[in-house]
């Protein structure tokens, strides 16, 4: 029993954390995810019978609306009916969102995602992985969308050495420079 007991205290002093100890960099895009709500606004209710844009009855279900409620928000606008709805219809909502909401989209929740990340990463300072190993960790709790990892390989792939998808236990290698 304590010959046993020696060689398990033995094989855990022996125990060597290579991932932590390797140069990888691991990328979260979690980490990168703003805080705040998003909200859809179906521009449905604002037609006639749902489907006809009438010009004077939508501005003013514009004018009365409480635009307050959307402060420091991320807003996709879009229309739930089969509706046609003229460009100008978004762009007048935007006018009065601007300044409120945080970002504004036309399209659904995955666009505004994407719209989002498109931001964060092209403002991204990549510089400090240069000549580095990377690995992006994969699964994510929040909603990242699937563009929000190709712009980012965009970004990465002519500086980096390695770059590589998942976890530091298992990673499936995307790219490797070529000396």
């Amino acid at each position: 029993m304590i010959g046993s007991l020696k060689f398990i205290l033995k094989m855990s002093e022996d125990i060597i954390n290579r991932v932590a100890n390797s140069k990888l960099i691991t990328l979260d895009l979690e980490d990168l995810y703003p805080f705040g709500d998003r909200v859809l606004i179906d521009i449905k209710g604002w037609l006639f019978e749902d489907l006809i844009l009438k010009e004077a009855d939508f501005r003013t279900s514009i004018n009365e609306h409480d635009w307050q409620q959307y402060n420091q928000k991320y807003v996709a606008l879009t229309c739930s009916s089969e509706a046609i709805i003229p460009s100008w219809a978004y762009m007048l909502i935007s006018t009065k969102l601007t300044g409120i909401a945080k970002k504004i989209v036309v399209g659904n929740f995955e666009i505004l995602e994407t719209a989002i990340f498109q931001e964060l990463i092209a403002n991204m300072d990549v510089s400090a992985f240069a000549g580095k190993p990377i690995i992006l960790k994969g699964c994510a709790i929040k909603p990242i969308p699937q563009s929000a990892y190709t712009l980012l390989i965009e970004k990465l792939v002519p500086i980096v050495s390695n770059l590589m998808f998942g976890e530091a236990c298992s990673t499936v290698p995307l790219y490797k420079f070529k000396k």
